[in-house]
């Protein structure tokens, strides 16, 4: 009891706090409710998801695994077989048709584009390697869902580098393996005053050699924008 109260005081402060009723707590209304977040685990890491969502793709069913280059043990984690390590030859030219060309107008690149990406995001694992093109420092991300594809390009095709927090790469290759959808080309545009890639790829079973293809082409294409930036210049 605290010192000096009253019996009408008493009588106050039997059902009160400080002469708050205490009854009319129960009647408010909390502000907002708490929520349980997933712990992070393999294939669930929310600052690479955000990174893919920066991308278009939202991982929905939250399984995306990373995959740098040349790590057999980020494969493993993923449960994909590590595959032999062979160099995989370009398929050809006309096979990767860039958008704004007669083989190619934007709006069905960006038609197939959004397929990609929607398709992509309700997958139920996406695997992601990541890594250096071939001889060069240019970063190439490759999201899909088949982890064959994925484990392919991580041994037989991109060059290791640092990892790092997740961002998005100059090159950007979206692989759906769909029974239903076929397509394949890329696109090149400016972003922050340098050349950015995006290569979409859709098959039953994309091939190693398209996506060596696409990330070849928008190589050149990113040369042939630097030499034409510094002809102007």
């Amino acid at each position: 009891m605290i010192r000096g109260t009253t019996a009408v005081t008493r009588a106050l402060t039997k059902n009160s706090f400080y002469g708050v009723n205490i009854r009319c707590l129960s009647t408010v209304s909390r502000v907002g409710e708490a929520h349980v977040f997933p712990r992070e685990r393999p294939g669930l890491d929310y600052k690479f998801n955000w990174s893919l969502n920066a991308d278009g793709v939202t991982p929905t069913k939250q399984s995306a695994f990373r995959l740098m280059a040349g790590k057999s043990l980020d494969l493993k984690v993923a449960g994909i077989a590590v595959p032999s390590s062979k160099k995989t030859k370009a398929a050809a030219a006309s096979k990767m048709p860039e958008a704004g060309t007669p083989e190619l107008s934007f709006d069905a690149f960006d038609s197939a584009l959004q397929v990609a990406k929607d398709s992509l995001s309700s997958s139920e694992s996406l695997y992601v390697p990541e890594g250096h093109a071939p001889g060069t420092d240019v970063g190439v991300r490759v999201i899909s869902n088949s982890p064959d594809l994925a484990a392919g390009v991580c041994m037989s095709l991109l060059e290791r580098m640092p990892k790092k927090e997740p961002i998005s790469q100059p090159i950007t290759v979206y692989v759906l393996e769909s029974s239903v959808e076929s397509f394949s080309g890329y696109a090149i545009e400016e972003e922050g005053g340098k050349s950015v890639s995006a290569v979409v790829i859709m098959g039953k079973k994309p091939a190693l050699n398209l996506v060596t293809a696409g990330v070849e082409l928008s190589l050149a294409a990113f040369e042939a924008d630097a030499a034409a930036a510094e002809a102007e210049a």
